[in-house]
């Protein structure tokens, strides 16, 4: 089942993180860490983290609210997972980084709240509409 799981959540989570990245908040970025920004993403960086990443949301928030028949669990914890590992790395960005701007901090962490519950909520709706009719 984890794996039905994570077939579901990885397309979702990278579709939208996708629209996220590479079109909304694009010219947002580049404005206020650019000089940070490499020409070219690292791909296989970016695979792995994304393969963990949509694991971390399977393994701690889909399947438990999928045993608790709770989509509310999968938002809320959804969105707690988001801002806790978000914030792992914008936080440490802020106490670390010189000149690290405070709004990359909370619009970084708003919208891991944002993807995190949307595709927590994603899967558990669809995996209870295949897998639970």
């Amino acid at each position: 089942m984890w794996l039905k799981l994570y077939l579901i959540a990885l397309p979702v989570f990278l579709a939208l993180d996708g629209l996220w990245l590479g079109v909304v908040s694009r010219k947002f970025y580049r404005s206020q860490i650019g000089w940070l920004l490499a020409d070219k993403p690292n791909w296989l960086a970016a695979g792995l983290f994304y393969a963990l990443f949509v694991a971390g949301i399977v393994f701690f928030v889909v399947q438990p609210a999928l045993a608790k028949e709770s989509g509310r669990h999968a938002l809320f914890a959804g969105a707690f997972f988001g801002l806790v590992t978000y914030a792992a790395y914008d936080l440490t960005n802020q106490a670390l980084t010189r000149d690290w701007p405070v709004l990359v901090t909370v619009v970084d962490l708003a919208w891991g709240m944002v993807l995190c519950a949307t595709v927590s909520v994603a899967t558990f709706l669809l995996a209870r509409a295949f897998f639970h009719p």
